[in-house]
């Protein structure tokens, strides 16, 4: 594998950074492959719950595309949860920005918001107000996030659902990696 003559960034020259930028773009392309790799380990990760993280991902996913979803949908459901086993008091905005550079501004923000929107199922139970999302009522995701929490998110603890297989979502998490990253210039909602 080539490999760039500086040690310092400031040092490196053109040649150096077009070995970066290619070594970069087929590291890019890998990106589906080691998100597969990493929702496999949450596989017996559970924190009570009657399903672990693994199949929590795997029926929102399921229960999105069985709602005729899109593919950006789909991955947004499939991959919703990915920071909670790195970044557990902020997985939302950690899914959100792992996301961001694929997905449109809109399903963005409905990751970035979920953890908020989904605290209106249980917020209450722990003295919290499960009507915290009502600071976002006029947003022009507010109803796209809501619904994407009450139909999919919140049902997806059941170990009698018949959840599809992660080889089901590949090709549409491969179909969104493979873009052209776009996002990242679009203004936020």
């Amino acid at each position: 594998m080539p490999q760039v003559s500086y040690t310092r960034m400031e040092a490196g020259t053109a040649d150096d950074y077009r070995i970066v930028r290619e070594l970069g773009q087929a590291y890019r392309e890998r990106t589906a492959d080691r998100l597969i790799g990493y929702l496999e380990t949450r596989r017996g990760e559970g924190r009570g719950f009657q399903v672990d993280e693994y199949t929590h991902a795997l029926q929102t996913a399921t229960r999105a595309l069985r709602d005729g979803a899109d593919d950006e949908t789909v991955v947004a459901a499939l991959l919703h949860d990915i920071g909670d086993g790195l970044a557990f008091d902020n997985h939302a905005a950690m899914a959100a920005a792992v996301l961001r550079p694929f997905v449109s501004a809109e399903t963005h923000w409905v990751v970035a918001h979920h953890d908020v929107f989904q605290g209106y199922f249980w917020f209450h139970h722990i003295g919290r107000d499960r009507n915290e999302r009502e600071k976002y009522r006029g947003h022009p995701c507010f109803e796209r996030t809501a619904r994407f929490c009450e139909r999919w998110d919140q049902a997806s603890f059941d170990p009698a659902y018949e959840t599809l297989p992660l080889a089901a979502f590949e090709p549409a998490l491969r179909r969104v990696f493979a873009r052209t990253p776009w996002s990242l210039a679009a203004e936020s909602l």
